[in-house]
Formats: structure tokens, sequence, C-alpha cells
């Protein structure tokens, strides 16, 4: 099995599609920081909107987006890699003209912004992953797609600063920082396709002929689950110390900090690291972290007021470890699993299932804490552990056992 002894920052960023995508990538993702945590703030303050009928349209937006997924697969297995990606980047443009030009209580063209922020923010993933499993391999390509990851988080981050920084200035402001998203998508679009990373299908085709299509279901499966403790920083935390706990909004905003901090600067180090142990021992891995975790917040609530906070803000650094584990392991298995011709489909997939988690753990989220926390954390951990035992049993083709 192929491992990485050391981290060479040149040769990460060359595996990465190169230092162009890299700055697109930072690019891309300090306009996305600028907007996205924001797009609900934006429909109430800017357009006026009621916070449910804003909700509704942003769900109903990221949900339909996934219907686009299995085109983009299609269109990744012809052979296009770097112009999927600037594509994912220019329809966002198209997204945030529809916001701006959006007037105050129109509801609908609102909901067509967020369907077409919601397509690029779909699709770049699977054509990012694409593109990377184009220009790296084994082990290599791992620890570029924990690279891309750490430096996406290092600009939502720097962006969702700057945003929060602004949001004193009101609408005008938000007007604002939405279009300089918009020219920051652009840019990124521009860079990106600049980078004329494409893969020969023919030739692709014909060295994958033998190569069946891999049978991922458990797999997918298991990931709408794991992709639940990326809310939970955003959604049950902020639930439980509100609501339970009558902790300070400080304690959510310092560990939404740590944890994107934490990712930032761990996720090359910690991927490089366990490269020495099969991509599904560390998915599986993950998920035991990842539930333990939510028993450790079930035991942190249950401390009330006073030491309830702190606890909770402990357990969330186990909370994203495992998540470090789940992100540096998860698309890398897929890559790994997929046939080069069918790398395309098997991404857009495995972004489907991403996609449908991401849209649903809110909800689950907050249904679960009405019946408290018990039934919050316990569920969440339970259901967690059997997505770890499907990945640890799930069959692999034989070709790769080593995945």
């Amino acid at each position: 099995m192929t491992t990485i002894s050391k981290i060479r920052p040149r040769a990460l960023v060359r595996a990465s599609g190169g230092p162009r995508y890299a700055v697109a990538l930072a690019v891309d993702a300090l306009g996305t920081g600028l907007l996205r945590p924001f797009l609900l703030i934006y429909g109430v303050m800017v357009l006026g909107l009621s916070a449910p009928a804003t909700g509704v349209a942003m769900t109903a937006g990221t949900v339909t987006a996934l219907v686009c997924m299995p085109a983009v697969g299609r269109w990744l297995d012809r052979g296009a890699r770097s112009t999927v990606v600037a594509a994912s980047m220019l329809v966002r443009v198209l997204g945030v003209a529809l916001l701006l030009a959006a007037p105050a209580g129109h509801v609908w063209l609102f909901g067509a912004a967020a369907l077409f922020l919601g397509i690029g923010n779909q699709a770049w993933p699977a054509a990012h992953a694409a593109l990377v499993a184009t220009v790296a391999r084994g082990r290599e390509r791992d620890a570029a797609l924990a690279g891309g990851r750490a430096l996406r988080n290092a600009g939502l981050g720097a962006g969702g600063l700057l945003a929060t920084a602004c949001l004193a200035g009101g609408a005008t402001v938000l007007q604002a920082l939405a279009a300089v998203t918009g020219v920051a998508y652009l840019v990124a679009a521009a860079l990106a396709g600049s980078v004329r990373v494409h893969a020969d299908p023919a030739a692709v085709a014909r060295a994958g002929q033998a190569e069946p299509a891999p049978r991922m279901g458990k797999l997918l499966a298991a990931n709408v689950i794991y992709v639940f403790c990326l809310n939970v920083t955003e959604v049950a935390i902020p639930l439980v110390l509100m609501t339970q706990l009558q902790a300070s909004p400080m304690w959510t905003a310092g560990i939404f900090v740590a944890n994107t901090v934490l990712v930032v600067t761990l996720q090359v180090p910690v991927t490089v690291g366990m490269s020495r142990f099969s991509r599904r021992a560390v998915l599986a891995l993950a998920g035991v972290v990842i539930a333990a975790s939510y028993l450790g917040f079930l035991a942190a609530s249950s401390l009330g007021p006073g030491w309830g906070a702190p606890a909770v803000a402990a357990v969330s650094v186990v909370c994203t470890v495992g998540e470090i584990l789940y992100a540096g392991s998860a698309t890398a298995l897929v890559a790994a699993l997929a046939p080069a011709h069918l790398v395309g489909r098997a991404m857009a997939r495995f972004q489907i299932s991403t996609g449908f988690g991401l849209a649903v753990s809110p909800a689950v989220i907050t249904a679960l804490a009405s019946y408290g926390s018990a039934a919050l954390w316990g569920g969440l951990a339970g259901a967690t552990l059997l997505s770890a035992s499907a990945v640890a049993g799930a069959p692999l083709p034989a070709s790769t056992t080593k995945c």
C-alpha cells in the first residue's frame, strides 16, 4: 500500500491542479464565505421576505439543484474537467445577478437565485474531485483533495469573518457583499478555465473497459448519515447551547472558529498520517469517532448551565477530528473505487448523497432535539455507528481491496 511520508507544499499544489487553480479555489471560497452563510439574512433584510419563506426557497433551491448532478457526471466522463469547475462558478454568477435584481418581496426570483447558487455549490465538489483525480494518483491524490478542503475552509472562514464585520452596515452592505461575491466567482471561473485540464475520454474508456462500475450503495447510504457531522457545528451545537444551556452566543462563535482553524491546520497532516491505513478503515474509524463525540455531547448537555458550555466546546474538538477523518477518506475512497472512465458519474452520485444529507440534516436535527438530548445525540450516535459498520463490511471489487 502506498503511503506518504511527508508533506511537500510544491508537490501538493501541483497535484491539486497548479498555482493558478489554487488561486481560483481561494478566490471562489472567499466569495462564497461572503454570501452563503448570510443568504437567509439577505432574503429577510434586503428583500423583506419572511424567514420561513426564505428558508423554504433556499432548501428548495438546494434540493432541486441535485437533479443536475447526473448530467454533470456524464459531462465529466466525456473528458471535461476544468471546464466543469469553471461552469460551476459561472452559474453562481448568474445566481448572484438574480439576487441583486430581485425586487423587495419577490420570493420567486430569490428562489431562482438560490437554485443557480445551489447548482454551482453541488456541481463544484464533484468537478473538483474529478479534476484532482485526473492530475494526481494514489495517496498523492488523497493529500491534494485534503489540501483543497483546507484551502476552501480557510477562504470560507475569512469571507465569513469579513462579512460578519460588515453586517452592521445593513441592507446596502449586504448588497455590496453580494456584488463582490459575483465578481469573485467570475474571476475564479476565468482562472479555473485557464488551467485547461481535461481527460481523453476515448483513452480513458479503453483503459477501463474491463472495469465495471463499482457498487457503492452501502457507502452512499452511509455517507448521508456521516455528512450530518458537517452541520453539527452550525445547527445542533447552537441549538443545544442556546435553548438547553442558556449559554452566550460567544460559545457558538468560538466553537465555529475553532472548527475552522482545526480543519485548515490539520486536514492535510491527518490525511497524510493516516495514509498507512486503508481508506475504508479510516472512514469506518471516522464514524466511530463521530459517534463517540455525539455521546460526549449528550453527557456534556446533561451538566446544565455553567459547566455544560465548556464541556460542549471540548467535545466539539473530538467531533472535528472525526469530521477531518471523514473528509480525508470519503471522497478519496470513491475516487479510488471508480474506474477512470466512470469517475465523473461516481463523484456525481457521491455528491447527491452528500447534498441530500446536508439538505435534510437541519430538519432531522431540530426534529430530534424537540424530543430531548437523548433522542438527538443518541439517535445520531446510533445511526452513525450503524453507518460505520456498513462501511466496514461493504464488499469492494477485488482490484480495490487496498482502498
